[in-house]
């Protein structure tokens, strides 16, 4: 696997984590877990089972997707003959979403607090499908670098577990984050909170930018071929 797929499929990760919806849900994880777990030690194990929710629903989403294109000898034969030309259109796509020049109109399903409520109630555990249907609950955003900067590159890569595992840790490091910092004691999650969400603003434009001109490279050399 290149690290060029390695790096994107991280970086993809932490761009979603730190987008205001699939933030909100990592903040209000580490709320539930923390406001029904009394050990420090038990919170960080919460954390980390929840990442691990997480990163098993992009597998499993991954593997189903990456492997039906793949194995499938039409959609097989398609994706060698036009991956490439595909690719650059989605890219600049992507790339316009995250620059919003682009809107998405999208009703995605979200988590309920009463289901978080009765899945924390199940102690450290409860964490792990916690992790799973906040993955679940795509917002537009998160959608789009999923399904349109993911996938595809899991596709060219015929990586259907490796890249969205990678993927799925980047979006849960946050929780991670704000897990140590609980069981650490520390009271600068709030402050922490509003630093990333000024963060993500620049990151999400810088990131659209490098997608709009890796896609009008993509285009240029496969779709019109004058590169």
């Amino acid at each position: 696997m290149e690290l060029i797929f390695l790096a994107s499929a991280i970086w993809l990760g932490i761009l979603t984590s730190v987008s205001p919806c699939p933030l909100a849900s990592n903040i209000a994880a580490v709320s539930f877990i923390s406001r029904k777990v009394t050990q420090r030690n038990t919170v960080l194990l919460s954390g980390i089972l929840y990442t691990l929710g997480r990163s098993l629903t992009y597998i499993v989403l991954g593997v189903l997707i990456v492997k039906t294109l793949i194995d499938v000898p039409l959609l097989s034969d398609f994706l060698q003959r036009y991956v490439n030309k595909i690719l650059g259109i989605v890219l600049i796509l992507v790339g316009m979403v995250l620059l919003d020049l682009l809107r998405i109109p999208l009703s995605l399903p979200s988590v309920s607090e009463n289901i978080a409520e009765r899945l924390v109630d199940k102690g450290a555990l409860g964490s792990l499908p916690l992790g799973i249907l906040f993955a679940l609950a795509f917002c537009p955003v998160s959608a789009t670098l999923f399904f349109g900067g993911l996938i595809p590159i899991a596709v060219k890569a015929q990586s259907g577990i490796g890249l969205p595992l990678i993927y799925g840790i980047g979006t849960g490091l946050p929780v991670l984050l704000f897990a140590f910092l609980v069981a650490a004691g520390t009271g600068y999650i709030n402050n922490l909170y509003h630093r990333i969400t000024r963060i993500e603003f620049y990151t999400k434009k810088a990131t659209g930018i490098i997608f709009i001109l890796v896609g009008v490279y993509y285009a240029l050399a496969y779709i019109f071929e004058i590169i």
